[in-house]
């Protein structure tokens, strides 16, 4: 259900018939991104894709019950940890700008994870090696006892990295901290990753198909970044089982935040998980996650360049099992 606006200060455009017909109004656009940038060249993910089976590949077993397998066990008594990072404010150094709306998107997982029977920490405004430090004291627990681990980053990016505080950090540092070598408690075990950031300074425009629209303000990628010493950190390229990524957007583009209500993405997500976590599998929900990002929501702007933008989260899960909350 889209919620009417309230008129505001700022001049709204002239509203379409679709507009009028639902009766709503949209204010001025924000994003989560980097202003001037020149748009990333996104790799060719079927680069050299060939046929199966030329290196000599082998199957190791067909005694599988895939009906007693099929999902993760739930069933433990002491509480899954969520973190919640939510930096809002970064150095001068860095030349991003404040994330104005975040605090509403790190109250409303808040609520959603605890109502979910998570025992929720929360972090604000980290620099990278805080970020770190925090996500490995995390990992260095003993999860045993747990059913899975949750984090929610909420922040500014790009292609490949987010921001600390002070600087970046490659997205593929929480696969390492999280990995089975580093965190043997969670081995087997759904480590899921909620990551509201910009991936890139592309604008998706869209087709004209929209059900729906709601308030935009800022994106979470505007500034001039100013990364970490290499020196500081480890470089991690790791792909792992049992992980799921949901990116607020596309690798590439940028993401789309409320000054007051919220980013898009972390609104849209929470208010499925709290309709749905009693009955649908979790990606079916980020489905639903996408559906409503893509449909209901539209940034509107004075300046050309933001205005009409779409956005679409990107599901990257390496689950394997369906994962339900209860």
């Amino acid at each position: 259900m889209i919620t009417k606006e309230s008129p505001s200060k700022e001049p709204y455009r002239r509203a379409s018939r679709v507009q009028r017909q639902r009766g709503l109004l949209i204010s001025e656009a924000a994003m989560d991104s980097k202003d001037g940038r020149k748009a990333i060249n996104l790799p060719n993910i079927f680069r050299g894709a060939g046929t199966y089976g030329k290196l000599g590949d082998q199957k190791l077993t067909d005694d599988i019950d895939w009906t007693s397998s099929a999902q993760y066990n739930m069933h433990f008594q002491v509480k899954s940890k969520c973190i919640i990072i939510n930096n809002e404010n970064f150095s001068p150094q860095t030349g991003m700008n404040r994330r104005k709306g975040t605090d509403r998107d790190a109250m409303q997982l808040k609520v959603c994870f605890v109502s979910l029977g998570f025992q929720v920490e929360s972090y604000k405004d980290l620099t990278c090696m805080q970020m770190v430090d925090n996500l490995k004291k995390a990992s260095s627990e003993d999860h045993g006892t747990r059913a899975c681990f949750v984090c929610a980053i909420l922040s500014h990016g790009e292609e490949g990295v987010l921001y600390g505080t002070d600087g970046t950090l490659p997205v593929s540092i929480l696969a390492e901290i999280f990995s089975e070598k580093h965190c043997p408690s969670l081995a087997g075990k759904p480590k899921l990753f909620f990551i509201q950031a910009c991936r890139g300074s592309m604008f998706d425009e869209g087709v004209d198909h929209v059900d729906g629209l709601g308030r935009s303000d800022d994106t979470d990628n505007r500034g001039h970044s100013k990364p970490v010493e290499d020196s500081l950190l480890p470089r991690y390229n790791v792909i792992q089982p049992d992980f799921l990524y949901a990116f607020s957007t596309v690798p590439g583009y940028y993401s789309w935040r409320n000054e007051e209500r919220g980013s898009w993405f972390i609104q849209s997500l929470c208010e499925e998980l709290l309709r749905n976590s009693s009955q649908l599998e979790l990606v079916k929900i980020l489905v639903c996650v996408n559906r409503r990002v893509a449909t209901q929501y539209v940034s509107c702007s004075r300046d050309i360049t933001y205005n009409d933008k779409k956005q679409i989260p990107c599901i990257m899960s390496m689950l394997t099992r369906e994962f339900y909350f209860k």
